[in-house]
């Protein structure tokens, strides 16, 4: 009886994973396999019901607290994602990037790195990047004669550069659980006044390493066109590029990721501001580019345009006004201009927004916008719910002692349980989807972590980068799902799993060099943050 009361925890962590292979919904398979175990404990004297009575509590806390607000950014950032991709940005992009760069060996695999950490900053949406690109990309590769294997792999790798480029779903949702945990473990050690890790720490934690892995992949490419120049040949050029051209595909999306991401990470908005700026400004651009049943499209394309930028226009007056400790517009330092100036800014921003909203209406947009984001937004919510009451019975059954326990037996000391939990993340993601993994296993091992001497923002990162991996393997990667659903009949599942792994190979190295090298996650917020 002993033994079984000790193998308890591991025992529900087995079954909630093995129901989950079986397909049932997470959020009821999670709250479902708790209660189960809850009612066995309770059979055996283990667990006491009157536990029950903090999970009302633990669910108002974690969505409803103000200082838990950061939540609210995951259902606008996905608004944000979901509008750009309804936006044809991918397609233009695309476009200019393949004239820009095609006429060299290698240049549309460039191209599609190069767009899809563009899109990562702006959408950061796996599947919706994937299955774009897939679509757009996919044939023209294809076609000018790339290797099935090269295409595809580039393609699936640079479709997950939304998992760790800023701003980025994963990281909202990590950045939540590594704050809970990094008090959680200071509460342990008698800080009663602990110190706060924020998303944005982890925006900027995540930036350079996302930069790291852009490269690496274009680097890649140049190593193939060398080594293997028929498997990435140039495209024939099929007329140049204009200048106005790439700059209608660059400067809307690039002005909002500036808008967004720069805010966040000089402190002039939480991450939950700019994701409000951000949906603003993806309805802006896709306004812009969805003309409805406008009987002058181009005046309703000026009028989009003049919204987003009378919306940079008031972020530059953030930035020139004094900006307070509670980050509030200070319009008297500017005197009668800075009054002017909101007043011409807001009104015009208003403008802009109606219109885009009425010519997204017309054309159908919207309505596919809004029920794509309550949609994932309502599935993030419900596993979060379900994922507190399996986390809050596992520590009850003595879940924490027993993986406290095994990490602090692992030899190497800490570094040796952060790689023990980065391999079995790594396995995990063969099978689950990220945002289960965040709910269930990082609070059960981060305060663990935590507690002896870890970085919370090096962590997240990790974690992250980890995540993005699970993404790419074979053979239940996610991103090869969704490639291997758009991808023509004529390329063989073994091309995208032949493909996929060299990638694979490079984000571990990239793991690697962050592990070995904190600096490169933990550089960035030190100098902006102290």
């Amino acid at each position: 009886m002993a033994l079984f009361i000790e193998l308890l925890p591991f025992l529900m962590f087995l079954a909630a994973f093995a129901a989950l292979l079986r397909g049932y919904p997470v959020a009821f398979t999670l709250a479902g396999v708790a209660l189960g175990f809850a009612l066995i404990g309770m059979a055996i004297g283990e667990f006491d019901p009157i536990h029950f009575r903090a999970f009302p509590q633990r669910i108002y806390g974690n969505l409803m607290e103000m200082d838990r607000q950061i939540l609210v950014a995951v259902p606008l950032f996905v608004f944000m994602g979901v509008m750009l991709e309804k936006s044809k940005i991918a397609e233009e992009l695309l476009e200019a990037m393949g004239a820009l760069f095609g006429s060299m060996r290698s240049g549309l695999g460039i191209s599609v790195v190069i767009v899809g950490g563009l899109l990562a900053a702006s959408t950061g949406i796996v599947g919706a990047t994937v299955v774009t690109m897939g679509l757009l990309s996919l044939p023209t590769m294809l076609k000018r004669g790339y290797d099935p294997a090269l295409a595809t792999g580039t393609i699936a790798a640079s479709g997950t550069l939304g998992q760790i480029i800023p701003p980025s779903i994963v990281l909202v949702l990590l950045g939540d659980q590594i704050s809970n945990a990094y008090q959680e473990a200071q509460r342990a050690q008698g800080i009663f006044s602990p110190d706060i890790v924020s998303v944005g720490d982890l925006f900027a934690g995540a930036l350079i390493p996302g930069i790291l892995l852009v490269t690496l992949y274009i680097g890649y490419q140049i190593v193939m066109a060398i080594m293997k120049p028929d498997s990435a040949p140039a495209a024939p050029a099929e007329g140049k590029v204009t200048l106005g051209g790439l700059l209608h595909a660059l400067v809307p999306p690039l002005a909002l990721i500036i808008g967004v991401l720069g805010s966040i990470l000089t402190g002039l908005a939480t991450p939950t501001e700019a994701a409000g700026v951000g949906a603003v400004g993806a309805t802006f651009i896709a306004g812009a580019r969805n003309a409805g049943r406008d009987s002058n499209p181009r005046l309703g394309q000026l009028f989009s345009y003049l919204g987003l930028a009378a919306l940079l226009g008031l972020i530059a007056l953030v930035v020139t006004a004094n900006i307070g400790a509670e980050r509030r517009l200070y319009v008297a330092d500017l005197g009668a201009l800075g009054g002017v100036l909101t007043g011409v800014f807001v009104a015009i921003t208003l403008l802009g927004a109606g219109w885009s909203l009425i010519r997204l209406k017309r054309s159908g947009v919207l309505d596919e916008v809004m029920n794509s984001t309550a949609m994932i937004s309502a599935m993030v919510f419900v596993i979060l719910i379900g994922a507190s009451l399996f986390s809050l019975i596992f520590r009850e059954l003595g879940g924490d002692d027993t993986v406290a326990a095994a990490l602090h037996a692992v030899p190497g000391g800490v570094f040796g349980a952060v790689a023990v939990v980065m391999l079995v993340m790594f396995i995990l993601g063969f099978f689950l989807d990220f945002i289960e993994i965040t709910f269930v296993v990082v609070p059960i091992v981060a305060p663990i972590l935590l507690m002896m001497g870890v970085d919370p923002v090096w962590l997240g990162v990790l974690m992250a980068m980890n995540l993005q991996t699970s993404f790419l393997t074979p053979p239940f990667g996610f991103a090869l799902f969704y490639l291997r659903g758009v991808a023509p009949k004529t390329v063989k599942t073994t091309d995208i799993y032949r493909g996929a792994i060299p990638f694979v190979i490079i984000q571990i190295l990239a793991i690697i060099a962050v592990a070995t090298f904190p600096w490169l996650a933990t550089g960035l917020p030190q100098w902006l943050y102290g």
